[in-house]
């Protein structure tokens, strides 16, 4: 049976426990925006603290080094870089954006050479490269410039003969890039050995195995008697040829099959009113272990100043008509059995300096057949090119 006295007394005592607790509880809930602000101002300063501490102490600037090591002569490792020419050959930038849009200014070669890129591709944006400084044979150093933060981008290659007997060519490529108190920057050096490290990795790979598909031949080795290649203009011209076919490599047999064409060249000639034009030509075509394969030309015209329309062969003479074009041209003085280094000498420079051959090399014989077998032998060796 409930006592009811009782029963009141400790409902009463429940509900003021309730509302003092209530009290208490409302006075902290009311106590809590107090340090609610406090909160929010550490959680922002903190990390802003924190990357400024971190960025302060980080290095203002970068520099990264890779090496590499060719076969390829020193003359050629250094002609390579020290002109643009052949940038979209080797360097990883083309790799990114194939369709990007290259633009050359400036000299062929050396301080002031200047290749410019636009890629749609909005990492890559737009830049250049230019040279800065040209060590003949020891160094060529670029300025670039590049959407990336950093200021001062430059990058240096330096040559170093190695290997037994100083055959071969160390290559070291040297970056350096400048944050000052950018930090953002600063961080973004964090990442640098990564990104532009990996790329002078690929770059210098690609540039070696670029390097490796040119003759091996110096030329500008001292002493030489190979003049300094240059490319000229040819016109286009009206020649008559024999294919001399494969010929014993012996100096009188070689000589012996190039007089006789010569000879039926000038049959041809005289039965069509035609004079030369130049010296005769030596096309080349092969030249093996044992025999020579090679074609023997004349370049001629008209005697009275027409155009040549239709020209009456005899025997294995053939008449072409040659259009008009570039070639790499380089004046030789010495035996004619020495020319194949010649044309691999003048391939090399052709290649190095950015330009592709094209069909076969020919050599006009200034001093005539007979002295070409000889030392005073005079060539002008050309290869034509292929427009660019």
């Amino acid at each position: 049976m409930r006592n009811d006295g009782t029963y009141r007394a400790l409902r009463q005592f429940t509900n003021q426990s309730r509302w003092h607790d209530a009290g208490r509880a409302g006075t902290k809930l009311h106590s809590r925006p107090q340090y609610h602000g406090w909160y929010v101002a550490l959680w922002l300063f903190a990390p802003a603290a924190l990357f400024l501490a971190v960025a302060v102490v980080l290095p203002s600037s970068r520099h990264l080094s890779e090496k590499i090591e060719t076969n390829r002569k020193l003359t050629i490792v250094y002609d390579t870089l020290n002109s643009l020419r052949r940038f979209k050959d080797w360097n990883p930038l083309v790799l990114r954006d194939p369709a990007m849009q290259l633009t050359l200014s400036g000299p062929d070669a050396g301080v002031g050479a200047r290749l410019d890129y636009v890629s749609k591709d909005e990492n890559l944006g737009k830049g250049s490269w230019e040279i800065t400084e040209s060590v003949p044979r020891k160094k060529v150093s670029y300025k670039i410039e590049t959407p990336e933060r950093g200021t001062n981008k430059r990058t240096s290659y330096s040559f170093e003969p190695t290997g037994r007997n100083n055959r071969n060519v160390q290559i070291t490529q040297t970056y350096d890039i400048d944050y000052g108190w950018d930090l953002f920057g600063r961080y973004a050096g964090l990442y640098v050995s990564r990104n532009v490290g990996d790329d002078m990795k690929l770059g210098l790979s690609r540039l070696v195995n670029m390097l490796a598909s040119v003759p091996n031949v110096d030329y500008a080795v001292a002493g030489s008697k190979m003049g300094t290649p240059k490319v000229m203009d040819r016109p286009a011209e009206d020649m008559l040829f024999v294919n001399a076919g494969n010929v014993e490599r012996g100096n009188s047999q070689i000589q012996g099959s190039i007089s006789a064409n010569a000879e039926w060249l000038k049959r041809v000639m005289d039965a069509n009113g035609l004079e030369a034009v130049g010296p005769l030509r030596i096309i080349t075509t092969e030249l093996g272990r044992e025999s020579y394969n090679f074609d023997v030309a004349q370049v001629v015209r008209k005697k009275d100043g027409s155009a040549i329309d239709k020209v009456t062969t005899q025997g294995p003479v053939q008449h072409v008509k040659t259009p008009a074009g570039k070639v790499a041209v380089a004046s030789y003085t010495g035996y004619m059995a020495e020319l194949e280094n010649v044309r691999n000498a003048l391939r090399a420079w052709t290649i190095t300096n950015g330009y592709e051959v094209t069909d076969r090399a020919y050599e006009t014989y200034k001093a005539g057949v007979a002295n070409s077998f000889t030392e005073a032998g005079e060539f002008d060796v050309h290869w034509p090119l292929k427009s660019r």
